[in-house]
């Protein structure tokens, strides 16, 4: 049995009639925004998988340690202070940067970035909001999936935009603030520094706990000073290229990831990323109108 086809109410036949859309704000941010004088035109996404070659993610005892990063960047030798112990005993260490992993890396995010940029674009956006990003490993982890979503947002009566729309991290009262004191978000930024460290003896004794007195190396210190190096480093060069990436202006909401992986005989990844939204002035502190309620309660 069926029930009878009721009519729509008025507001909702009203909202059809106007055209639809989608969001991914929170009630809070899609208030925030339309207070601002930013109307919601549709939720855009950018996908890209990246592909890239395991040359130079392992390396074996028997190399040399003239190893280094494809490319250039960081690289530096550890030296075993014992002299021959015998054939399993690593006579040398390095940390160096995997230019190459860095290099498809951006190339994914970007890919991502622009895709998202386009679906904003064609829907009539001047920029997109609360943008959200992520990556995934996929496959035997030489397969990265990235992905990248937000809120494209336009003011209505504005002309067309012969740019690119911007993309900001933020959205709601957060961005309401960055405008409020004079800054205008021009687009996110996302940089990764990748080292990779291939432990020498020393290393290798304190990362396992085993006393290194019966090899009378003399150290005293619990400092593992070859993962403190490789961690620094990879810090320092995720905060040079997102330096690089904002090219004179402002960082604001910056977020570092830090993430390691672990592979066979004791190498390890170290990963750095730094995600922020790259601002910039454009007029003095102005104070926004203070918000009005949309919903009374009584």
């Amino acid at each position: 049995m069926t029930s009878e086809p009721t009519d729509l109410p008025e507001a909702a036949e009203r909202r059809m009639a106007s055209g639809a859309f989608s969001s991914g704000l929170s009630v809070a941010d899609f208030a925030a925004c339309l207070e601002m004088g930013l109307e919601p035109v549709g939720f855009a996404q950018g996908f890209c998988a990246m592909q890239w070659s395991p040359l130079g993610s392992t390396m074996s005892t028997a190399m040399s340690p003239s190893r280094s990063s494809s490319g250039g960047g960081y690289n530096e030798t550890f030296t075993c202070p014992h002299g021959f112990v015998s054939n399993d005993h690593r006579q040398w260490g390095q940390n160096y940067e995997q230019t190459w992993y860095e290099s498809a890396w951006r190339t994914g995010f970007d890919a991502a970035l622009q895709r998202m940029v386009e679906e904003a674009t064609e829907a009539g956006a001047h920029g997109v909001v609360g943008v959200v990003d992520s990556q995934h490993v996929m496959g035997d982890g030489y397969l990265l999936e990235f992905h990248l979503s937000g809120t494209a947002v336009k003011v209505p009566g504005a002309p067309a935009l012969q740019q690119a729309p911007f993309t900001t991290y933020l959205a709601g009262q957060r961005l309401a603030k960055v405008i409020e004191a004079g800054f205008a978000p021009v687009g996110v930024i996302a940089t990764l520094s990748s080292v990779r460290m291939w432990p020498y003896c020393i290393t290798e004794y304190q990362m396992h706990g085993t006393g290194l007195s019966m090899y009378g190396s003399g150290v005293s210190s619990s400092e593992v000073d070859q993962v403190v190096t490789a961690k620094t480093r990879s810090r320092q060069i995720a905060r040079e290229a997102a330096r690089r990436s904002l090219h004179g202006d402002s960082l604001h909401g910056a977020r570092v990831t830090i993430s390691e992986r672990e592979y066979g005989q004791g190498e390890i990844d170290y990963h750095t990323v730094i995600r922020g939204n790259r601002i910039r002035r454009f007029q003095d502190f102005v104070a926004l109108p203070v918000p009005q309620p949309t919903v009374r309660l009584s």
